[in-house]
């Protein structure tokens, strides 16, 4: 920056206004990011990393122990989810039943803890929620919204409860074993893997979407909805969750090697729509973040949106490799 235009800015006028307004122009226009927004954009990278250095930790250690200590966490993370789009919800003037979206959530969690009463509680659970929701919607006193918010209801549970039920039912009860005498060698059960395959496949999709985006990103994939995603995020993040799925998938659960791309190519295109589809909901209620529990990736819907239909797709695939 030369002196001249150091000078503009210690002495303001009309004149050095204009002269301001046309550097910042020619600035935009050039491409050059503004400082103020390369310091936010920096400060928003270093917190997004360290919530990555804390979280990951502790979520790999309840992956470990899996069971009811992986069940517990997962109701905390519904919970905190499914207050966070209540809030969203209410910010649009929505009211959905919240207590029968969390409770249904909560009894298909419960219902992959039981596996041999697994469907008996899923049809209960579902034909209960059915009833109970719309009895509830009727007894209003003012009945208009009444059929969105009692959708709302029962979609937020399938859109929460349901994906994060199917990490349990593939965590399994299983529990690694270590071998002392052998050095450090520990046997992962498969349930284990199958976990690592969706949240490694996913946190490998997002953090080299992120960057590649950043520094890549040309070509808008959905501007009407989130302006700031890119098809070359999506290529980058498609190559190392491919990578993430051909380490954990080939070798420890006997998947062949292109079935393993095939599921990295799935866990990619699943973490991003399930992005969208929050950014979607974000949209929709007028708001920038779902929340503000964790810094540098939001609420607790902005960190696990992606993980959501990535755990869909991957109990489907361990379903159909199980039968094949």
């Amino acid at each position: 920056m030369d002196t001249g235009i150091l000078r503009t800015w210690s002495l303001p006028s009309q004149k050095d206004g204009s002269s301001l307004q046309g550097a910042g122009e020619q600035k935009r226009e050039s491409g050059m990011p503004e400082p103020e927004k390369v310091n936010t954009q920096n400060q928003s990278v270093g917190q997004r990393w360290l919530t990555a250095a804390i979280a990951i930790p502790i979520v790999l250690v309840f992956v470990w122990f899996g069971g009811w200590i992986a069940f517990a966490a997962i109701v905390l993370v519904v919970a905190l989810g499914t207050m966070e789009l209540r809030n969203m919800m209410l910010h649009a003037n929505y009211h959905p039943l919240i207590w029968i979206s969390f409770t249904l959530s909560a009894l298909l969690l419960l219902s992959a803890m039981i596996p041999a009463y697994r469907l008996l509680i899923i049809e209960i659970s579902l034909g209960s929620a059915l009833l109970i929701s719309f009895l509830c919607v009727l007894a209003r006193k003012q009945l208009h919204g009444a059929m969105v918010d009692w959708a709302l209801t029962l979609a937020i549970a399938i859109y929460l409860g349901w994906p994060m039920s199917g990490l349990l039912v593939l965590r399994g009860y299983g529990s690694g074993v270590f071998h002392p005498g052998t050095g450090l060698w520990v046997t992962l059960p498969p349930g284990i893997w199958w976990l690592l395959v969706v949240l490694l496949g996913v946190w490998s999709f997002d953090g080299a979407a992120f960057f590649s985006g950043r520094y890549f990103g040309r070509h808008k994939l959905a501007p009407m909805i989130s302006p700031a995603k890119t098809w070359e995020g999506v290529a980058g993040g498609l190559v190392f969750s491919i990578i993430a799925c051909l380490v954990l998938a080939i070798v420890p659960l006997h998947v062949p090697w292109y079935l393993a791309i095939l599921l990295g190519i799935l866990i990619g295109g699943a973490a991003t729509l399930g992005d969208l589809a929050e950014s979607l909901i974000k949209r929709q209620t007028h708001v920038k973040d779902s929340g503000q529990i964790m810094p540098g990736h939001g609420g607790m819907l902005d960190r696990i949106d992606s993980i959501l239909f990535a755990a869909v797709v991957v109990y489907i695939f361990a379903q159909v490799m199980q039968i094949w």
